[in-house]
């Protein structure tokens, strides 16, 4: 996972409106914030009270966009229940928000090479040998623009919605600081056992 890159050379640019979603059976307003640093692009969700005080920490989840999961569920990842878990979590919170990286596909390796990790897989490799196989990095996620987003939005001080010990340190190395780091735990199933249990024992996750 690398923690940071060099900032690109465009100002960071923003831009902000509303976005009510269907979650739980019920539409629940959001302000979204778009931004981009010339490169890459993500949106922020946001729910804040409107009697927030200025010091509440907000809860914050850092989610890496995957098509398979995200728009298809697929079921050998838990990217999907994870989404909608942090969406619930931020949304019955009075602050948080939820930082939504589409160029993260594949722990940052992209969709077509993480389809090629699949099939590996489906061959006997778990999920790290698969990308090692390919020449691909275990994880090649970068946090730079989400942390220049957070910055932005005056979140400094999170309380980060993650099973992920490196991005609590990925976030600490660009300025960000986790005040605490809370477990996100969903149900697996027989399409994404081995992916979870290897996560776990191998990557140091709380699955």
């Amino acid at each position: 996972m690398s923690a940071s890159r060099e900032f690109a050379s465009e100002a960071l640019q923003h831009a902000a409106t509303s976005l009510p979603i269907e979650l739980g059976g019920k539409t629940v307003m959001l302000d979204a914030h778009a931004y981009s640093d010339g490169v890459d692009q993500l949106v922020v969700l946001l729910h804040r009270a409107a009697d927030i005080c200025s010091d509440h920490i907000p809860i914050v989840r850092i989610h890496s966009g995957c098509v398979t999961g995200d728009i298809f569920h697929s079921l050998r990842c838990d990217c999907r229940q994870q989404l909608q878990a942090a969406l619930q979590t931020i949304c019955d919170c009075p602050y948080g928000a939820l930082v939504y990286l589409p160029y993260h596909e594949g722990r940052g390796i992209g969709l077509f090479r993480k389809l090629k990790t699949y099939a590996l897989q489906d061959c006997g490799l778990d999920t790290i040998e698969a990308n090692l196989a390919i020449g691909a990095p275990v994880d090649a996620r970068d946090f730079t623009l989400a942390s220049r987003a957070l910055a932005d939005l005056g979140m400094r001080d999170v309380r980060l919605l993650t099973n992920n010990p490196l991005k609590e340190t990925a976030l600490s190395g660009l300025g960000i600081r986790v005040v605490e780091r809370v477990p996100l735990r969903v149900l697996a199933n027989p399409h994404n056992e081995r992916y979870l249990e290897t996560k776990r024992l191998r990557m140091a996750h709380d699955c």
